[in-house]
């Protein structure tokens, strides 16, 4: 399980006092209001500044501009310094992220799951899930006995997607018809 979420990339600086646009990769855009503590990962991205591990900082302000949130970050308080990490990821920690409603999952959790069928059948893995707009999507990295198939894409809806256990790490499925054509 993944101890990180992140939560957008930090893009452009804004201002002369150390804001910085972030690109939100969150589903939940006012979750930044809420934001006291987050990761800047500095491994991440193409900032000057290059490393391991995480730097915490602390969220001064948080404000929006054209639904773009715009963070200052306490101590990191001009343009210079701020313009050091842009590119880079902004994480929350997992006991930081905002809570689930019941049915819903972490992506992140889900990725990696194994695929099985409602008749027994093991495809695969879910190697990343991506966001249509209509409905989710899995997409299935097929284990050997299936290496045919190359990567195959499963719809994120109730007559596909019969249950997802990140607990017991499975996605149970039923393949409907021309799925796997």
């Amino acid at each position: 399980m993944e101890n990180y979420f992140r939560v957008g990339v930090l893009t452009s600086t804004h201002g002369l006092t150390g804001g910085i646009k972030v690109f939100p990769t969150t589903d939940c855009l006012d979750r930044f209001d809420s934001l006291k503590r987050a990761f800047i990962d500095l491994s991440s991205g193409k900032g000057t500044i290059k490393g391991n591990g995480m730097l915490e900082v602390e969220v001064e302000n948080v404000k929006y501009f054209k639904n773009t949130p715009i963070v200052t970050f306490k101590g990191i308080d001009n343009v210079d310094l701020v313009a050091k990490y842009k590119g880079m990821d902004l994480l929350v920690a997992r006991e930081d992220a905002l809570p689930l409603a019941e049915g819903e999952h972490y992506v992140s959790d889900v990725i990696g799951c194994k695929v099985i069928t409602d008749t027994g059948k093991e495809y695969g893995v879910v190697s990343e899930v991506i966001e249509t707009g209509a409905n989710k999507v899995l997409v299935v990295k097929p284990n050997e006995a299936h290496k045919e198939l190359k990567e195959f894409c499963l719809p994120h809806i109730p007559e596909c997607v019969l249950e997802i256990n990140t607990e017991e790490g499975f996605v149970k499925v039923h393949i409907m018809k021309g799925l796997l054509d």
